[in-house]
């Protein structure tokens, strides 16, 4: 009698499976996640220590930040395609009733998973932690923007992890030229932010992006200075802050952001200091906000499609 054979749900839930018991028995996700949970836990007491003075908006003002972001993009993705090369369990893998893309998005979805229970556990945590520090939280509705951003922004190096493994079947190399580029996007970026005239090219890269001071619009009786902390007013434009914009932007429909241009070698050189600032430029939130939302998923979708085209074109013999 001829087996019946299993279900599409049933493998691709069997390569989901699969793929996530494999993240969550690394030690070195383990350890990430506690560095995360160490680096939240000094990002909310420390500064109590120093002044204890209430602040409200602690919860929608917290994000693991772009470093938790490639950290965690390279326990989860790092082996998904070049591991299963570099130990031959590709072989075993791609011989079993399931496609390539079939195990492509398997391992996509698992990792997604993971990475989006990571930042729940770890938002659950410093929305606690803040509250007990800080006092009463205001808008705590909004804290889930705040994850979803971060599970955004660490999708973005997850493509790129895995266009690099799927094409390198390499995982040090993937490791070394995931985290040059992060480096070289930090650097690079946060040069051009800050001695540039032209510093909307930045936007267009993952990353910071460039920063600006958040200005309400006439016809609001409220300043910003009134209703937030300093750190509050600051806007970044790259894809590390979609989910704060996204939490400004609901808080402050109407606000717009001026770019500023700072002088810094003038300042050097004339012993200035209090450095010149020259208006360049002002957009709404609403626009910041959508367009990093957009590069975002330009990126996630032409990373994974490279991962994707490079895994269907192995040539495994075995």
């Amino acid at each position: 009698m001829q087996r019946e054979k299993p279900s599409w749900t049933r493998r691709f839930l069997a390569v989901v499976r699969y793929e996530m018991l494999r993240n969550i028995r690394k030690k070195m996700f383990i350890g990430v996640l506690l560095s995360a949970f160490a680096f939240a836990t000094i990002n909310f007491a420390l500064p109590s220590i120093v002044e204890t003075a209430e602040n409200p908006y602690f919860a929608v003002s917290f994000s693991a930040g772009s470093l938790m972001f490639i950290l965690f993009a390279v326990v989860t993705s790092m082996h998904s395609f070049s591991g299963e090369y570099e130990k031959g369990t590709a072989v075993s893998l791609l011989t079993k009733p399931v496609s390539r893309t079939m195990v492509f998005l398997g391992k996509l979805t698992a990792i997604s998973i993971v990475i989006l229970a990571a930042y729940a556990v770890l938002y659950t945590y410093t929305t606690i932690g803040g509250m007990l520090v800080y006092g009463p939280q205001t808008n705590l509705h909004l804290v889930p923007l705040a994850l979803i951003g971060d599970v955004v922004g660490t999708l973005i190096w997850v493509s790129i992890i895995l266009a690099a493994g799927a094409i390198s079947k390499n995982s040090m190399l993937t490791v070394m030229m995931s985290f040059g580029l992060f480096v070289a996007l930090s650097l690079g970026g946060g040069l051009v932010a800050a001695f540039s005239e032209d510093i909307a090219a930045v936007n267009y890269l993952p990353g910071g992006g460039t920063s600006g001071t958040m200005d309400i619009a006439v016809g609001q009786n409220i300043t910003i200075q009134n209703v937030t902390v300093n750190t509050y007013s600051s806007v970044a434009t790259g894809t590390n802050s979609i989910g704060m914009n996204m939490i400004k932007y609901v808080m402050y429909p109407e606000a717009h952001v001026n770019f500023y241009h700072i002088d810094y070698l003038s300042m050097t050189s004339l012993n200035m200091t209090t450095p010149e600032r020259e208006l360049l430029y002002s957009e709404p939130l609403l626009l910041i906000t959508l367009r990093s939302v957009g590069v975002a998923f330009v990126y996630i979708v032409a990373f994974l499609f490279v991962a994707w085209y490079a895994f269907k074109r192995w040539q495994i013999t075995g």
